[in-house]
């Protein structure tokens, strides 16, 4: 047997888990393991400016490749309360990270010692696993485990506290013999698809609504693979967007209270059933009015969690499964159940759902000087192929591009949904261009969330890591300046101030340009709304030569509603601006106006 620090077996799991890159700060507690990083070799490290930064660096870099799990590291005290904003975030998402900080040593836990404080109690509300480890011979053991909780059922994050002394203690390990644990996954069974099938074969307005759950499954094509077999149309979650190409003909639209679109929604209320798949019935989707959601139609739920069924509200019938384990039973009777032809024809319903996908369309041409945002979001269409990673968190612009964008595979939208913490966008963009540095990656930011970890941009410029940055500026809080109009008022939101420094800017406060080159980055500003494609393409080219995140500031009028219900009800969606009328007020539409 090897003899070594408990720190050295840990770094050595690690590689034999997968691990190849990892994302954090030192610190004192936590020196030793770095210690053992250095010695050991193969896992890349990313200095990040902040701890939180490095918690949602390791959930982007998650998110983007099939198989990848994220580590970020910081010492005691603060830096492990700093990265629970980054583990809850993960939780709610089901995203799979291992959070490890150091820890005061164990003969001191109970004397208050210096950052010496419980994050083990602190996470474990936000973790699937949260241990202070006391003996070093448990290290192997525990981080053996992690693995396989971050893998199995509903995946999601852990934390690992590791006390100083237990860092430095030499233990017996043999990593040549080291094996994973096998990992568990539910798999739902012949008999529960067939009486879920039966659902859908006595349905006449049949739809699939797709979660992020077949995200996370690498099960994408199965899922497009079932519903040209059945020729049912599908409906991705905000989380599930990509499963199926914006552009497939039974792709429905996205369904919500904000985040939908005027064909999904008005396609989803004409529908008699819906199986869900890997998706957890969020309140963004189904609006808080859920009689409204499921008055009229029946619902099978499929979900790898037993305890998510029933959650929100009671389906007709449940499976705890895998999506890729279901969808493959799916696939397979629904292949059967088609050479029987025991399929009903669906052409009728499919046609009247592309109908609407081609006359419901909110207009984005706009000339306005300043420039309203929906101009921003055709322009990204124009500027950005169907290989580009989005990256975007919460705000009136992650909204907003939810309704306008295009997506076209699975992972190329990589959004924080249940949490929704401001500021992750820059440091998860960093981690999606970390996990995949061949594919161009565009994040897209309001003012407030681009400013809360402003920092991380530093991070890019260091270790070269380009993207591009949309940031659309109106100097406000738009959403929650938007979500006080039912209150009458306007309080507390507005960010605008003359800045002597850069009195070009007008009232639009911080030089976000003069901060980004600070940080060893690219920004340009934009200002006319047929400068933005030409920025979009010099913002392209200028990540490529100097390998660094370009920011690309869009400024926009002050005030702009974006559509969404003021009472949290999914068929009653107020539209702010004008509709489109014509071909020419959504030209970037997934399908051309008919008028």
């Amino acid at each position: 047997m090897a003899r070594m620090t408990a720190a050295r077996a840990a770094v050595e799991i690690l590689k034999r888990e997968g691990v190849v890159n990892a994302f954090g700060v030192p610190g004192a507690a936590i020196n030793p393991f770095y210690k053992a990083l250095k010695e050991g070799g193969g896992i890349d490290h990313t200095l990040a400016r902040h701890v939180e930064g490095a918690s949602h660096m390791a959930e982007g870099y998650t998110r983007t490749t099939p198989g990848n799990i994220g580590v970020c590291i910081g010492t005691s005290g603060p830096a492990g309360t700093d990265m629970i904003t980054g583990l809850y975030s993960a939780t709610g998402d089901s995203i799979p990270i291992l959070c490890i900080t150091g820890q005061a040593p164990t003969h001191l836990l109970h004397k208050e010692d210096f950052q010496a404080v419980d994050i083990a109690t602190i996470a474990k509300p936000v973790t699937k696993m949260a241990v202070t480890v006391l003996e070093a011979a448990q290290v192997p053991g525990i981080f053996q485990q992690a693995f396989h909780l971050m893998r199995s059922g509903r995946p999601g994050p852990v934390l690992i506290d590791l006390p100083i002394d237990v860092q430095q203690t030499e233990i017996e390990f043999d990593p040549d013999t080291y094996e994973p644990l096998p990992v568990y996954k539910p798999s739902a069974t012949r008999a529960q698809i067939e009486k879920a099938i039966g659902f859908l074969l006595e349905s006449e307005r049949p739809l699939i609504v797709a979660g992020g759950g077949i995200i996370n499954a690498d099960a994408s094509d199965l899922l497009v693979e079932f519903a040209e077999i059945t020729n049912t149309p599908v409906v991705p979650t905000l989380m599930g967007w990509g499963t199926i190409p914006d552009d497939h003909d039974l792709n429905a639209g996205m369904v919500g209270q904000q985040t939908g679109h005027r064909y999904g929604n008005a396609t989803f209320l004409e529908s008699d059933f819906v199986l869900g798949i890997g998706n957890r019935w969020a309140n963004r989707h189904t609006g808080y009015k859920l009689d409204v959601y499921t008055e009229g139609r029946k619902f099978v739920h499929v979900d790898i969690e037993p305890t998510q069924i029933g959650k929100i509200f009671a389906p007709d019938y449940g499976i705890a499964s895998d999506a890729k384990a279901a969808l493959e039973l799916f696939v397979e009777v629904a292949k059967e159940l088609k050479a029987a032809g025991k399929l009903p024809d669906r052409s009728e319903w499919v046609a009247s759902h592309l109908e609407r996908k081609s006359t419901l369309q909110r207009r984005t041409h706009f000339d306005n000087v300043p420039m309203k945002p929906q101009r921003v979001y055709e322009e990204m269409n124009k500027a950005f192929g169907p290989e580009t990673r989005y990256v975007t968190t919460i705000g009136l612009s992650q909204i907003a591009g939810a309704q306008m964008l295009h997506v076209y595979r699975p992972r190329h939208w990589i959004n924080c949904g249940q949490a929704g913490p401001l500021g992750w966008t820059i440091p998860a963009a960093l981690g999606v261009a970390k996990a995949d540095p061949e594919s161009p990656v565009v994040a897209l930011s309001g003012d407030y969330d681009f400013q809360f970890m402003i920092e991380e941009l530093a991070v890019g410029a260091q270790h070269r890591i380009p993207y591009v940055h949309v940031l659309v500026n109106n100097a406000y809080l738009g959403l929650i300046r938007q979500a006080q109009i039912g209150l009458d008022i306007n309080f507390q939101v507005n960010l605008e101030f003359e800045n002597q420094n850069s009195p070009e800017l007008g009232v639009y406060g911080v030089d976000h340009v003069k901060v980004a080159e600070g940080l060893g980055c690219k920004a340009i500003r934009v200002t006319e709304p047929d400068d933005l494609l030409p920025a979009f393409e010099q913002a392209k080219k200028l990540a490529a030569e100097h390998r660094v995140p370009v920011v690309v500031e869009a400024i926009l009028e002050r005030i702009t509603n974006i559509s969404m219900s003021p009472t949290a009800d999914i068929s009653a969606v107020k539209e702010f601006e004008e509709l489109a009328t014509e071909p020419g007020h959504a030209p970037t539409a997934i399908r051309s106006l008919q008028v």
